[in-house]
């Protein structure tokens, strides 16, 4: 080399001399655009079977899917389910799993028949006029539509899954064995009929179950009402008024008690004068709760008073009082009985009196109660919400309407004491949206806690169940623990009927096994509909039982229990899938719904959980936080974001939340997505761009690599492991989150900062180029495998830039195999302490920068001083400028550790930009420096 510089040596471009970033991929990823395509070239490879084929022989995994509702489009929470299922399904296949997933859907039920009776409303159609076999048939077309269109815009996701073989709960032989799955509780014996009370829907006019139920405010009307005793043990009680309190006094016609608390103490009120238009009577006696006296003095009206004394409740044992419509003129005697008063556990001083009225047919604790104490229980409302002449004086109002006339016939009899209203929390139907009344009628049930245990055998296996969060085992398990008998009928035509027949004379269900393979094997070729045939009766009871001496039971069954059995008809050998699954992936509420349901069918018919996991998340709120609804304007559509970001971007949003609490999504979180989702794009591509002619000739041993290349393959080794620590556990949150952070943190903003330099412009063999390339080759790999099960088409795309074939998928492959050497604890902690310096030096580098002494890094020198024991001395001055991305350093020990930037001296580089003294001393090339020659000549 001449180092004499000359005069007249021409001007050179040297940009064609330097190692660009060279790939087709693309900066923009279009999705809306290229995403169908790639859906297609999946469809037409045949991907899903060619996984299958491929996977056999693997260690299988099972994520029996929940099935969604066949009723309309999808809504931006079941695209967020379906999302996360098929984001751990493809991790779990790529970690080496054969993951077979069997996609299903819930074909039965109210919502469906509803659409139908609105049809039917809207041509003047009265559904009762139709025959039910033809009703069945358009409820079963209706569902087929919408199944068909969800199973479309699933797949428009990305979701994988085997559409072909997909499951639903009105295919015929699910039907039969959901129909089998009822035979087993009837032969075991823990399905009986009984008069219990349940929450029903006068407008539905079904039994509905916990899960159909949500809580709105509710205007309540109220009702003090005067129960006079007529008998008691103590001379002084007899003729004092006992006084509940109700916020639903509809149910008065159908009290046949009062409960007391034991224990509470009530206090013998005298009556000396009253507030202006107050119903109470100077001179009267009132027992009222003592603790609850000064709020019953206001709601009441309640003046000067005198307690005459005070006694627990247990002195009012065996004590009678006349029903506060004893004697009303309205009811011909209807009331004319005696009312007990009764001990109840349930009785409390937070609130009323301390007296409950008990009506055995319109509540939980006073059904229990009744039966304990031989309580007639009377039918007084009817499945509309009408009352029956069991309630005399008020036959066919309607209980929501009624209060106004129970008032009046209070006050006729001189029992009533004081009205309001309260606005309330109070149970209404998820469908209709109205309220609902706690009402005794006969239905199916399934005992909790008879021979079979199905209470204490849940509890085992919730104990037994890996659930994420761990707050779901409490949610469930205190659910399960005071849950009352499963209450499984409904009163509705479009669902699995419950195939039992009842022998008039006995009234017990018949128990005959060859019965019940009759009714699954007609089921199995015919559907449920057979059930509605006519000569189903004798067709099914077979010869020598007389069809007339049986009751065919026609409710259908719950489609809690229906879903709650699908383990059944998919967890199969003749389907590959293995019981119990590994994972059930629902919303938070279905504790009360299908891992409720689900876990209380398996244990009856099978004595286990039909799960070995379950994982739980939140629901779908706007930006602001609020829940979506179309009078707020805020829902956002699945459709709409796949159309106008594409379906990576919806799942990226998916796999960027914490699932397990309750996400938000809007337009300002898609734009800040989108930036996101233009991040790791970037990564991808520069990654793409640095790998421009690679070759495994090029690869450097793990041994021989520079540190700074060791360390990101230690970052590589950290993340594969939490990876593969989530397919595990089944925990997510903050997986993508670290990926993404990576991306941006240790590769954007470090690792590629730092090594643009020798990849664009040291000799293209140099070792420290090859090292660089050798890591950004396991960083492609790493990178677009583990992006795959989240960015579906844009990982394809990626993968596929740079190994084109007409047939090869990275969906095909598996996570890459990362060597155990690659983990370096030392290494990382070394490396924490050089960065952590290096934050303090660029950020007084960046200071010189934004005064203009300098325009960018490359410009500046910086003079290090390290005190004795500074973990970050450990550099050379050499990689320091390397780490620094200045062009030049002086390293030196002091008393402590400091920087000073400055300006470099000399020229700047025409090639590589570095200012060094030595640019310019070239004479074929004097406006390089002496790295840039050697490589251009």
């Amino acid at each position: 080399m001449n180092d004499a510089p000359s005069e007249t040596a021409p001007a050179r471009d040297y940009r064609g001399t330097v190692f660009l970033p060279k790939t087709d991929f693309p900066m923009r990823g279009d999705l809306p655009k290229r995403e169908p395509a790639w859906l297609k070239r999946w469809e037409d490879t045949g991907l899903w079977r060619r996984l299958r084929d491929n996977s056999k022989g693997r260690p299988p995994f099972v994520l029996h899917d929940g099935p969604p509702y066949a009723n309309g489009p999808l809504h931006i929470g079941t695209a967020l389910n379906k999302i996360l299922k098929d984001v751990i399904n493809r991790a779990a296949q790529m970690a080496g799993h054969d993951t077979d997933y069997v996609p299903g859907w819930d074909c039965h039920g109210l919502p469906i028949e509803w659409k139908i009776e609105e049809q039917y409303r809207a041509r003047g159609l009265d559904k009762d006029s139709v025959p039910i076999l033809d009703f069945r048939a358009e409820c079963r077309a209706y569902a087929t539509h919408w199944l068909d269109v969800q199973r479309a815009e699933f797949k428009r996701l990305g979701v994988l899954g085997d559409w072909d073989g997909r499951y639903a709960t009105m295919d015929f032989p699910s039907e039969a064995v959901i129909a089998g799955e009822i035979g087993k509780f009837l032969m075991n014996g823990s399905l009986y009929r009984g008069l219990r009370p349940v929450m029903w829907s006068p407008v539905e006019k079904t039994a509905l179950a916990e899960a159909e139920i949500e809580y709105h405010d509710h205007v309540s009307p109220t009702l003090w009402a005067r129960f006079r005793l007529k008998q008691a043990g103590a001379a002084d009680l007899r003729g004092a008024s006992v006084v509940i309190w109700t916020t639903t006094p509809w149910t008065i016609p159908g009290n046949r008690a009062v409960a007391y608390g034991p224990e509470i103490d009530y206090a013998l009120v005298h009556v000396e004068g009253v507030a202006e238009g107050s119903a109470l009577v100077p001179g009267e006696f009132l027992l009222v709760a003592l603790p609850l006296l000064p709020q019953f003095e206001k709601d009441a009206g309640l003046g000067a008073h005198s307690v005459k004394r005070l006694l627990k409740g247990e002195e009012l044992a065996g004590a009678i009082a006349a029903h506060p419509l004893a004697g009303w003129d309205g009811a011909a005697g209807g009331y004319d009985f005696g009312v007990p008063l009764l001990p109840g556990d349930f009785v409390t001083t937070e609130a009323g009196t301390g007296f409950v009225h008990i009506a055995p047919g319109h509540g939980e604790d006073d059904f229990n109660l009744g039966r304990t104490h031989g309580l007639p229980v009377p039918e007084t409302v009817g499945d509309d919400g009408t009352f029956t002449i069991h309630a005399p004086g008020f036959t066919g109002q309607h209980v929501f309407k009624a209060h106004d006339a129970v008032y009046a016939a209070c006050l006729a009899q001189g029992t009533l004491v004081a009205k309001s209203r309260l606005t309330h929390s109070y149970p209404h139907s998820w469908r209709s949206k109205k309220p609902v009344i706690f009402r005794a009628t006969p239905q199916w049930f399934i005992a909790m806690d008879d021979a079979n245990a199905i209470r204490a055998k849940s509890m085992q296996a919730i104990a037994d169940t890996h659930f994420v969060p761990d707050i779901g085992r409490n949610r469930i398990g205190g659910m399960v623990a005071v849950r009352p008998d499963w209450c499984i009928s409904r009163q509705r035509a479009w669902g699995v009927p419950i195939p039992v027949f009842v022998e008039k004379a006995t009234g017990e269900p018949l128990r005959d096994p060859a019965v019940m393979d009759r009714i699954t094997g007609a089921f199995r070729t015919e559907g449920a509909d057979a059930w509605y045939q006519p000569g189903a009766a004798a067709r099914f009871l077979g010869e020598g039982r007389d069809p007339a001496a049986y009751e065919q039971v026609m409710d259908i069954v719950d489609v809690w229990f229906e879903s709650g059995s699908t383990h059944a008809f998919v967890l199969t050998p003749e389907r590959g899938l293995r019981f119990p699954a590994d994972l059930y992936l629902e919303g938070s509420d279905q504790h009360r719904g299908w891992f409720h349901s689900s876990l209380l069918e398996s244990v009856g018919s099978r004595g286990v959980a039909p799960f070995k996991a379950i994982l739980t998340h939140g629901f779908v709120l706007d930006e602001q936080g609020r829940k979506m609804s179309k009078s707020l304007g805020n829902v956002v559509a699945p459709q709409d974001v796949v159309k106008d970001h594409g379906a990576d971007l919806l799942r990226l949003w998916v796999m960027n939340t914490d699932v397990t609490e309750d996400q938000r999504i809007g337009k300002e979180i898609l734009k800040q997505q989108s930036e996101l989702y233009r991040r790791i794009r970037n990564t991808l591509r520069w990654l793409l761009g640095n790998l421009d002619g690679f070759s495994d000739a090029e690869i450097v041993p793990h041994a021989e690599l520079p540190e700074l290349e060791r360390w990101v393959l230690h970052r590589l080794a950290e993340l594969d492991a939490r990876l593969r620590q989530a397919v595990r556990d089944h925990d997510w949150t903050g997986v993508y989150p670290d990926i993404h952070a990576f991306c941006a943190t240790d590769l954007s903003a470090f690792y590629f900062d730092v090594r643009k330099d020798s990849l664009y412009c040291d000799a293209k063999d140099s070792p420290r180029r090859r090292a660089a390339r050798t890591v950004i080759d396991q960083l492609h790999r790493c990178l677009t495998a583990w992006l795959a099960p989240v960015l579906v088409a844009t990982a394809e795309e990626s993968w596929l830039t740079r190994f084109p074939d007409d047939t090869d998928s990275i969906h095909l492959r598996d996570w890459p195999t990362v060597p155990v050497d690659w983990r370096d604890e030392a290494l990382a902690a070394k490396w924490s302490a050089i960065r952590a310096f290096r934050r303090t030096v660029t950020g007084g580098i960046e200071d010189l920068r934004r005064a203009g002494t300098i325009g960018a890094s490359l410009q500046a020198q910086v003079e290090l001083t390290f005190g004795e024991g500074d973990p970050a001395d450990v550099l050379t001055a050499a990689q320091w400028e390397e780490i620094l991305i200045v062009s030049q350093a002086s390293v030196s020990q002091g008393a402590q550790t400091a920087a000073v930037p400055g300006v470099a001296a000399g020229e700047k580089c025409d090639r590589c930009w570095r200012v060094l003294p030595e640019v310019g001393q070239s004479q074929a090339h004097p406006t390089l420096c002496r790295r840039c020659e050697a490589v251009v000549v």
